[in-house]
């Protein structure tokens, strides 16, 4: 185990939000929130100064990450969710040593938070140029190429950073979690870009399939529109399912008839299974991005692991089936979903159903692991949520006033309810991602969960401010 002090001269120089004075309102909350947001929509369409062209990303890069690549927030977001994974993980496995309940520590952990984002969001940067995911122009600016190489990375740093400060921005002034914000900001941007690409045709502005005239016409244009379908199913399977909970019964020992209920949500853990998972594939696509092309006909020995086309897609080997298979937006849906589900690999020889059937099972899977990892060390488990009550001076009633007593409660639901919960957004997910739903499954499942928690927030301080003696009860001033 080991301390965070020694980085406290550091963290101590960083720019930093100063907290409120006294709550924001809520018409304040919402002038910041929209402030963030536009700030994030300008450099989300502004191109780095230097960027001759983007390599082509996929859909679910971007939207997770809340990036475009080739603008000012290449890496997004990238850099300040691994840095929280990093130092929560960290904390929660005891290799370091940090106390969240002391304001000292609990600041001083933020810092380095703070500090690792920074860091990353410039290696970040350098990987992407470096890779060739962002080229640079072919002229060298200032007489350097290095030197136009070293402005790209400067600048796709410092929109990261600044989406940084704007999301503490929003943590203290306005709705919610800036980070959560912007995910849901992209992936709005997806499905937007995404329904108009299947409605219109920039040339002509009607729907495509149309076009063609025939009997068949409008069958085919209701097909195209799948992917919109399956969106909107998504999105009204997580609104109910956020709704579906197990409440435990509460009482102040020392308040008789004072007292509340403990919600267990069926989404116990929230989106984060997905994240983590997303995470995960998102850094095997990148491996596989570095192993040179395959030659079908006479495959080195690395093509088993990953065999990638010029182009840098994944076509076959071990890797290939452990990432999602996606459907093109557009007329040939169902020409598409057979050629994916017909296809032989050309290294393995196996057809492509084989690879959906082993993404979904794997991607459910690995959801499962992520969640049950989390509880454990996000302080979400049995014992840990018996404590807080303990401590906050809640029992069950009926029962004595013993944190045992509320654990052995706790362990008949928290434990099943983190597996199903985990597996339910898993495969929901996967699911969605296969069927081609705009601003893939992943992004809106968890922008679906973001808008939920932000209308939660602003109804609480609805209520904060209608009722000002609550929100100085509860600590929220």
């Amino acid at each position: 185990m080991g301390s965070l002090d020694f980085l406290k001269p550091i963290t101590h120089i960083l720019p930093e939000v100063k907290s409120p004075e006294r709550p924001p309102g809520v018409k304040e909350r919402i002038f910041w929130t929209a402030i963030a947001l536009i700030a994030f929509f300008v450099m989300y369409n502004v191109n780095a100064f230097g960027v001759k062209q983007t390599a082509a990303a996929s859909d679910f890069l971007q939207v997770v990450t809340a990036s475009r690549m080739g603008s000012l927030i290449t890496t997004g977001i990238g850099p300040i969710v691994l840095a929280s994974i990093f130092l929560q993980l960290f904390a929660g496995a005891k290799i370091i040593n940090v106390d969240l309940k002391d304001p000292e520590q609990r600041a001083t952990f933020h810092g380095v938070q703070k500090l690792l984002g920074i860091t990353l969001c410039f290696f970040e940067a350098i990987i992407y140029v470096v890779l060739f995911s962002v080229v640079p122009v072919d002229m060298a600016l200032f007489g350097s190429v290095a030197v136009t190489k070293a402005l790209v990375v400067l600048q796709i740093a410092l929109g990261s950073i600044i989406l940084l400060y704007l999301d503490e921005i929003v943590s203290k002034y306005g709705l919610g979690s800036g980070i959560s914000l912007f995910i849901a900001a992209g992936v709005s941007i997806s499905v937007v870009g995404g329904f108009m690409s299947l409605m219109i045709t920039p040339q002509t502005g009607v729907i495509p399939l149309l076009q063609s005239g025939g009997a068949d016409a409008l069958p085919k244009a209701l097909i195209a529109l799948i992917p919109l379908v399956s969106t909107i199913i998504v999105f009204f399977v997580v609104v109910y399912a956020e709704g579906l909970k197990v409440e435990i019964p509460l009482a102040f020992e020392r308040a008789r008839g004072l007292g509340g209920r403990f919600p267990i949500k069926l989404l116990y853990v929230s989106n984060i299974p997905v994240i983590l998972a997303s995470a995960l594939l998102l850094n095997l696509q990148f491996f596989a991005q570095n192993i040179p092309p395959t030659n079908a006909a006479s495959p080195q020995w690395y093509s088993y692991i990953a065999s990638v086309t010029n182009q840098k897609y994944l076509m076959d080997g071990l890797l290939y089936f452990l990432t999602p298979i996606y459907i093109q937006h557009g007329a040939s849906f169902f020409d598409v979903l057979w050629a994916n589900m017909t296809n032989v690999t050309p290294v393995f020889g196996i057809p492509g159903w084989v690879h959906a059937i082993t993404y979904i099972i794997f991607f459910t899977t690995i959801c499962v692991i992520f969640g049950q990892f989390w509880v454990e060390t996000a302080g979400m488990g049995s014992k840990e949520v018996a404590e807080q009550l303990d401590s906050s001076g809640l029992q069950i009633p009926g029962y004595r006033r013993d944190p045992r007593i509320v654990e052995k409660v706790l362990e008949r639901y928290i434990p099943v309810i983190t597996i199903l919960g985990s597996a339910f957004v898993g495969l929901l997910a996967a699911l969605a991602d296969f069927t081609g739903a705009l601003g893939t499954g992943t992004g809106i499942l968890l922008s679906v969960g973001i808008l939920y928690r932000l209308y939660e927030d602003l109804e609480k301080y609805q209520v904060f401010s209608s009722y000002p003696g609550i929100s100085a009860m509860l600590g929220e001033d």
